[in-house]
């Protein structure tokens, strides 16, 4: 049997994940709210495949909100709670060192049983959590009980599809009992189909931050070519990042300029990432010219805005999508927040829409701005409408839709979902990495 503690988007996913496949499953969170929803068989977070996964776990999965529960009557807990950016960016470590005591203190009545921190943590986090365990239990780690670390690789969006179909399994072991212990739990999981990689607790906690820093450069790397390409007459990033992206020895995956990433993973884990190495004694320039890129494009749509339509300044700017992604809720560190604390401070009057983030838009722009029950209302009189995320329905919306609604419609594409020749035609146009053209 297996056990959770954290049922945030990671560990509820991976949780239901096993149960649904037979593995009998303890959920454990300290937020009751949670454990009450999942035992009145709803879910707290959306994510496209979530609720089939729910549904196929009944039976299987029991929340609680008892944590010697769920460690007693498991063989094997996983770590899963959240590591939010502290204020110097480093990575706030409270939440594992409070489950790692708890977990601790359960296993003083237990005899071997195996942690896995699976949450996102820097180089050393999993050797503190394992002395956490035995200050706590009065056991010795490798004797009584097992250490892995075994980061997770989903996407919010596409979590169910990730937690099914991964690249790899990266686990890290403070010994071959411990790594033994998961990687046999994973083969009953995926059977031989996957890759798994076996290494110690620092290369598997490095790997996690390693992979997302990555990601993050590829980002910023097409953001900065699209700012060059937006000055250069017939000029387009689209194209440029298809003929990049054919090399094989790049791919063309990550290369869609736009407004930046947001997200509770890459802007935490590139701020840890860049704290933990100053804290080496080491600046790590290209990881910093990585977030700079970053935190100045969300500002990009607000200036092609003010081009095309001038002062914003009492103007009605709709702002279409604020998750940090479609197929999400999540506005954790969303573009969209910061495009639209941009706009306020024009005095602008913004309307916003989104599928899916309203209800979590509402706790964090209050009454500040008016929120829209579709794009069409959205858009509705606008002096401007800035596409934030790209949401299929988003995608759907034609030159008309904007002419027939809007005043004097001026279109910032901030994610490159209209095609620049058929916009142009009908409406003021402006895209990310778009250059006049001829």
């Amino acid at each position: 049997m297996i056990s959770f503690f954290g049922l945030g988007y990671v560990g509820l996913v991976t949780a239901l994940a096993f149960s649904s496949r037979g593995f009998r499953v303890y959920g454990y969170d300290v937020d009751e709210s949670k454990i009450d929803s999942l035992r009145k068989g709803k879910l707290y977070i959306y994510e496209p495949g979530l609720q089939d996964l729910f549904k196929r776990s009944e039976g299987n999965f029991i929340p609680t909100s008892d944590h010697k529960e769920a460690v007693l009557n498991a063989d094997i807990t996983f770590i899963t709670v959240g590591t939010p950016s502290r204020q110097d960016g480093s990575a706030d470590l409270s939440y594992i060192e409070s489950a790692a005591r708890m977990i601790g203190r359960d296993l003083r009545e237990k005899r071997y049983h195996l942690v896995v921190v699976r949450s996102t943590v820097p180089p050393g986090t999993t050797e503190r959590v394992s002395k956490i365990i035995e200050e706590e239990s009065g056991k010795s780690a490798g004797r009584d009980f097992g250490i892995c670390m075994s980061p997770e690789f989903l996407r919010e969006g596409n979590a169910v599809e990730d937690i099914f179909n991964p690249d790899r399994v990266v686990i890290g072991s403070i010994d071959e009992r411990s790594g033994d212990l998961l990687e046999e739990l994973w083969r009953r999981f995926y059977g031989e189909r996957v890759t798994i990689l076996r290494t110690n607790l620092v290369n598997a906690e490095f790997i996690k931050y390693a992979s997302n820093a990555f990601l993050a450069m590829k980002v910023s790397f097409i953001n900065e070519i699209a700012n060059i390409a937006q000055r250069v007459r017939g000029a387009d990033v689209e194209v440029i990042a298809k003929g990049i992206g054919l090399d094989k020895r790049i791919g063309p995956l990550f290369l869609r300029a736009g407004l930046g990433f947001g997200g509770s993973c890459f802007p935490k884990d590139l701020r840890a990432l860049i704290r933990f190495s100053e804290e080496l004694g080491y600046n790590p320039k290209l990881l910093n010219s990585v977030k700079e890129v970053n935190d100045e494009q969300a500002g990009k749509a607000v200036e092609l805005a003010m081009k095309l339509a001038g002062e914003l300044k009492g103007k009605k700017v709709a702002v279409l999508g604020l998750s940090f992604k479609p197929n999400t809720d999540d506005m954790r560190d969303a573009v969209s927040i910061r495009v639209v604390e941009e706009l306020l401070k024009l005095n602008a009057k913004v309307t916003v829409y989104d599928p899916a983030a309203m209800e979590n838009a509402r706790r964090i722009f209050g009454n500040r701005v008016l929120y829209a029950s579709s794009p069409i209302d959205c858009i509705r009189n606008a002096d401007c409408a800035i596409i934030v995320t790209e949401w299929d329905e988003f995608k759907k919306l034609r030159p008309e839709d904007f002419v027939n609604n809007m005043r004097d419609p001026v279109v910032i594409d901030g994610r490159r979902i209209y095609d620049p020749e058929v916009f142009c035609r009908r409406v003021k146009f402006a895209a990310i990495g778009l250059g006049e053209q001829a």
